[in-house]
C-alpha cells in the first residue's frame, strides 16, 4: 500500500512524466494541422482601395479618382490529391501522434517501475544499516570484553587489535550504507516529484521479509501480451509513418493540381455594394508538373526508402529485445527463488555457528579468531540475504513493465 501511493503521487509530480504528456498534445496539433490540409480553406475578405492619379500621368489628362470595395469568399489553394501526396503525409502525421502517445505510456511504466525500484533500494538499506548498527553494538561490546580481559592478563594485545579492527570496520561500514542511503531517498524524491516525507499520511510500509514473493512461471504468460507493450507499439507506428512519408514522396513525380477561386461583391461605394449588379468572381487553377530537379524528388524518395527499412529495423529489434527481456526476468524469478532459500539457509547455520563459538570462547575453548570468523560470516550472510530479497522485487517491477503492466502476480 505504500509504494502504491509513492507511485500515485510520482504520476501526480513527475516532471519527465509532464514532458512526455505535453509532448502527446503537441503530436496531436500537428496532426490537427496536417489533417486540415485534407479539406478546403475558405476565407471570407474585406477590402477597400481609395487611389488618385494626377492629370499629368492621367490617360485623359484630368484627375482621377478611383474607389472599390470588395467583400468576397475565397478558397485559398486547395490541392486536389489525385495521387495521395496528402493523405500520405496525413497518415504519417496521425502515426507519429500514436507513437508518441505510446511512447508516454512507455515512460508511464518505466516511471512504475523506477520508483519501486528505488523504494525497495530505500528498504534494503536502511534494513542493512539497521543490521549494521546491531552488528557495531555486537562489536563493540566484543571489543570492551576483551579490553577488560587484557587489563587482568587473560586476553593478549593481538585479540584486542582485532576486535578493534572488527569494530572499525563495522564503523566504516555504517558511514558507507548512510551515503548510500541519502542518495537512495533523494533519487526517490527525484521521481516523486516531491520529497517523501512531505506526503501526507501515507500508508505504513513493510520489510524486505514482509514482503509476499509470488512464483510466476512461463506457462502462465501469453506471448501475446508483448504486442501490448507501448514500445512495441510505438515502434510499429513509427513504421506506419514511415511507410506513408515514402507515398508522399512518390506523389512528387506527378503533377500537383491546386484550386483558389472567390466569389463575392465589389462596388465603388459601401452603399451600392450589394447591388445586382456588383457580384464579382475568379477562377484560378494551377498545374504544376516537375520537369528537372536535378534528382531532388527521387533523393527524397530514397530517403523515405532508406528511413521505412531503418524502422523495420528497430520494430524487429524492439520485438527481439522484449522477448529476450521477458525471458530473462522469468527465468531470474525462478533461480532467484532457489538462491533466497539457500540464502536463508546459510544464514540460520551461521547464526548457529556464531551461538556455539561464543559459547565455546566464554568457555576458553576457543580463540578470539574464531569469533570473528564466525561473527563476519553471518554478517555477510544477513546483508545478502536483504540484498537477495530486494533483488527478488526488482525483478518483479522489470517483469510488470516488461509485460506492459500485465502481469497481475509480479
Amino acid at each position: 500500500p505504500r509504494l502504491q501511493a509513492l507511485i500515485k503521487v510520482a504520476l501526480e509530480n513527475n516532471r519527465d512524466l509532464r514532458i512526455a504528456t505535453a509532448r502527446i498534445a503537441e503530436a496531436r496539433a500537428l496532426y490537427g494541422i496536417q489533417s486540415a490540409d485534407r479539406y478546403p480553406n475558405v476565407n471570407l475578405n474585406a477590402s477597400g482601395t481609395a487611389s488618385l492619379t494626377p492629370a499629368s500621368i492621367s490617360a485623359t489628362g484630368n484627375s482621377i479618382r478611383a474607389n472599390r470595395i470588395d467583400v468576397n469568399a475565397s478558397l485559398v489553394s486547395f490541392e486536389l490529391d489525385f495521387w495521395g501526396r496528402v493523405s500520405s503525409l496525413n497518415a504519417a502525421a496521425k502515426a507519429n501522434y500514436l507513437a508518441t502517445e505510446s511512447a508516454q505510456r512507455a515512460f508511464r511504466l518505466s516511471l512504475i517501475a523506477d520508483v519501486a525500484n528505488a523504494y525497495l533500494s530505500v528498504l534494503e538499506l536502511r534494513e542493512r544499516t539497521q543490521l549494521t548498527e546491531e552488528t557495531l553494538k555486537g562489536r563493540e561490546s566484543i571489543r570492551q570484553l576483551i579490553s577488560r580481559r587484557r587489563d587482568v592478563g587473560v586476553a593478549n594485545e593481538l585479540d584486542y587489535l582485532q576486535a578493534e579492527g572488527a569494530y572499525q570496520a563495522a564503523l566504516a561500514e555504517r558511514a558507507n550504507l548512510e551515503r548510500q542511503l541519502v542518495a537512495a531517498e533523494n533519487q526517490l524524491d527525484f521521481l516523486l516529484g516531491t520529497p517523501a516525507k512531505q506526503i501526507g499520511n501515507p500508508p505504513a510500509g513493510r520489510t524486505l521479509a514482509e514482503q509476499n514473493i509470488v512464483s510466476y512461471g512461463l506457462n502462465d504468460v501469453s506471448a501475446e501480451v508483448l504486442l501490448q507493450r507501448p514500445d512495441v507499439m510505438a515502434a510499429e507506428q513509427r513504421l506506419i509513418a514511415t511507410n506513408a512519408n515514402i507515398g508522399a514522396a512518390r506523389a512528387g513525380f506527378f503533377p500537383r493540381i491546386s484550386l483558389t477561386s472567390s466569389i463575392g461583391f465589389a462596388s465603388r461605394s459601401l452603399a451600392g455594394l450589394f447591388n445586382s449588379d456588383t457580384g464579382a468572381w475568379s477562377f484560378q487553377p494551377v498545374l504544376s508538373l516537375p520537369l528537372f530537379d536535378a534528382g531532388r524528388t527521387a533523393a527524397n524518395v530514397d530517403v523515405a526508402t532508406a528511413r521505412k527499412n531503418i524502422a523495420v529495423a528497430e520494430y524487429e529489434k524492439i520485438i527481439q529485445q522484449a522477448f529476450r527481456e521477458v525471458a530473462d526476468l522469468l527465468a531470474a524469478r525462478e533461480k532467484l527463488d532457489v538462491q533466497l532459500t539457500a540464502q536463508k539457509t546459510n544464514e540460520n547455520l551461521q547464526s548457529q555457528r556464531v551461538r556455539l563459538v561464543e559459547a565455546r570462547y566464554k568457555a576458553g575453548i576457543a580463540n578470539h579468531i574464531e569469533v570473528l570468523d564466525a561473527q563476519r560470516e553471518l554478517y555477510a550472510a544477513q546483508q545478502s540475504s536483504l540484498q537477495l530479497r530486494r533483488t527478488i522485487y526488482s525483478t518483479a517491477a522489470q517483469l510488470y513493465k516488461a509485460l506492459a503492466g500485465e502481469c497481475t502476480q509480479c
